[in-house]
């Protein structure tokens, strides 16, 4: 399993979240990501696909369009489909 970070996926690829990453910060700051996530749909196991990689990054999850900041991206890992 080759896995990358939400942000290096280019427009129009599939990808499958296998993990997020909220090490950086305080302790807290991990659940708090994950929470914001949650709240838009994107959790461990959602497939998304990007729309746009241009400004935030735009995605569709569940058929829904969610967009989200790089740095945010940049702690979603993911396989590509």
């Amino acid at each position: 399993m080759n896995d990358v970070s939400l942000s290096e996926l280019r427009e129009g690829e599939w990808a499958r979240i296998v993990a997020i990453d909220g090490r950086h910060g305080l302790r807290h700051d991990g659940h708090r990501l994950k929470q914001k996530l949650l709240l838009r749909g994107l959790l461990e196991g959602s497939v998304v696909r990007v729309i746009s990689c241009r400004g935030p990054i735009t995605i569709e999850v569940d058929r829904n369009i969610v967009a989200i900041g790089r740095g945010m991206a940049q702690k979603i890992r993911v396989v590509r489909m």
